[in-house]
């Protein structure tokens, strides 16, 4: 029974548009923003921030503008790309391994990379997955790094962050 009630909560949630909910800015966009919205604290914080984390919402939010995300907004900053990175890295991880992906997917759309330039840029992380993640305890901030690198040595410099 809990757990259908939490299904329901959560899908009824996720169902409201971006302009009615705001994300934190330091957790950014997700379930665990909307679940400690209010709260102010390093406890609250950390909670939100390991909720979304953990949860992987924060990519379906940003998909499909929900839970305080925004669909089509452009995140220019480092700090946001690493942030989304560190919200998905096992998902972000997998998707890179394999080429193809809603994380992958989410990611270009952060990044800001053109539709015409997507499939080379999954094409290109793909084959340098070793690159980018070079062992098991790599963080965030290495994996944008070394993406950034990756860009950066190729086709597609023009995408660099700088």
């Amino acid at each position: 029974m809990m757990k259908k009630t939490l299904s329901i909560a959560s899908l009824l949630i996720a169902m409201l548009p971006a302009s009615q909910v705001m994300a934190d800015q330091d957790i950014g966009c997700g379930f665990g923003s909307m679940l400690f919205e209010g709260k102010s604290g390093v406890a609250p914080k950390v909670l939100g921030a390991t909720t979304n984390g953990i949860s992987g919402n924060q990519s379906f939010g940003i998909t499909f503008g929900t839970l305080g995300c925004q669909a089509n907004g452009a995140i220019t900053s480092r700090a946001r790309l690493t942030t989304f990175i560190d919200g998905n890295m096992d998902n972000l991880a997998r998707d890179i391994a394999r080429g193809n992906g809603e994380t992958l997917a989410t990611l270009t759309e952060v990044w800001g990379i053109n539709e015409a330039d997507k499939a080379s840029f999954n094409a290109m992380v793909k084959q340098n997955y070793a690159v980018i993640f070079t062992d098991l305890d790599v963080n965030s901030e290495v994996v944008m790094t070394n993406l950034n690198q990756v860009v950066a040595n190729s086709e597609l410099a023009a995408y660099t962050i700088a």
